[in-house]
């Protein structure tokens, strides 16, 4: 298997390095199976010649002209983190020249993949419209904004949607990585992993802050700060559209519009981070935190904290 890393100037290096070294594991390990696949052949290629991490370091490229089809491309996270500095990174001229090259491989059969802000790269080349994907929790509004086209779940690490595998934050570069190597040798990628020390994890739920998502509204922070003082008292969609001021069918949108979610789906979502909370920080039973935040008893709760946080927050099992 051929897997050409489209590196780009300012590539987050943590994530570049994520790829690069759990692939290279997978390489190194593979011999210690009765029957292992052949290794990936890793190169790492860029639109421009001259190309620099966020660190400031410096990548040898392989030239477009230089690099033959692959069978797989991904794109590394880039170092602009944050919305505005991310925007003016997509803005700048060699974007135009990766969603080109993104689409020629792509049509010629290659799969691809990105994590974190590269999850914006490869939504620039259009794609991603129609498909399923995940990107990094905290700028998911900015993701909806862009490229309504996508159907996105941001609460999951790791999304695969046709010939498109999207990964979230950071570290789920190594769930990406590890994801190229199953599709593969299921039996390589659960090796490489125990030699990483990384655990299965489906979910990037448990790590969101969900008054960070709101403030990209000031509509839906309004909800947010209103849905804070109502959870043990419960839901209602006509007293949370008086609160903040817009119509039941305003409210809905912009929830939609910025979260990808309706509001009493939102609703459950910080009834669950307070759950959450009181189970790391008191001694309650869950019966007690479910009655405290609207709930008659812990069955819904426990359903609800499955279903949210799915095989995540490890020290919380025992107590749900």
């Amino acid at each position: 298997m051929r897997i050409h890393i489209l590196v780009l100037d300012g590539v987050f290096d943590l994530g570049l390095a994520a790829l690069t070294d759990t692939l290279d594991t997978a390489n190194q390990v593979a011999g210690l199976l009765a029957h292992p696949p052949s290794p990936v052949e890793v190169a790492l290629v860029g639109v421009r010649r001259r190309v620099r991490t966020a660190q400031g370091l410096t990548v040898p490229v392989v030239p477009l002209h230089g690099a033959v089809k692959p069978d797989v491309v991904l794109v590394p996270a880039l170092g602009a983190k944050m919305p505005d500095t991310l925007a003016a990174r997509l803005a700048h001229a060699d974007m135009a020249d990766a969603a080109v090259v993104l689409q020629q491989w792509s049509n010629a059969g290659a799969v691809a993949g990105a994590a974190c802000t590269g999850t914006f790269v490869l939504a620039e080349s259009g794609l991603l419209d129609g498909q399923r994907a995940t990107t990094s929790w905290w700028l998911a509004p900015m993701f909806r904004q862009r490229y309504a086209k996508v159907m996105l779940d941001e609460s999951r690490m790791l999304v695969n949607s046709a010939r498109f595998i999207t990964a979230g934050a950071a570290l789920a570069h190594i769930d990406l990585a590890l994801s190229i190597v199953r599709s593969r040798s299921p039996a390589l990628a659960a090796l490489a992993a125990r030699y990483l020390l990384v655990e299965a994890r489906g979910s990037q739920a448990e790590f969101v802050i969900p008054d960070h998502l709101s403030h990209a509204d000031p509509v839906v922070e309004r909800f947010e700060g209103w849905a804070r003082q109502q959870l043990a008292r419960g839901f209602s969609l006509e007293e949370a559209a008086v609160a903040v001021g817009a119509s039941k069918r305003t409210l809905a949108r912009r929830l939609h519009s910025v979260l990808g979610k309706t509001p009493l789906s939102y609703f459950q979502d910080l009834r669950v981070e307070r759950a959450v909370q009181l189970l790391r920080t008191s001694s309650e039973s869950i019966d007690q935190i479910a009655t405290q935040i609207g709930y008659s008893d812990g069955v819904t709760l426990r359903v609800l904290l499955r279903r949210k946080l799915g095989r995540g927050v490890r020290e919380l099992r025992a107590r749900i």
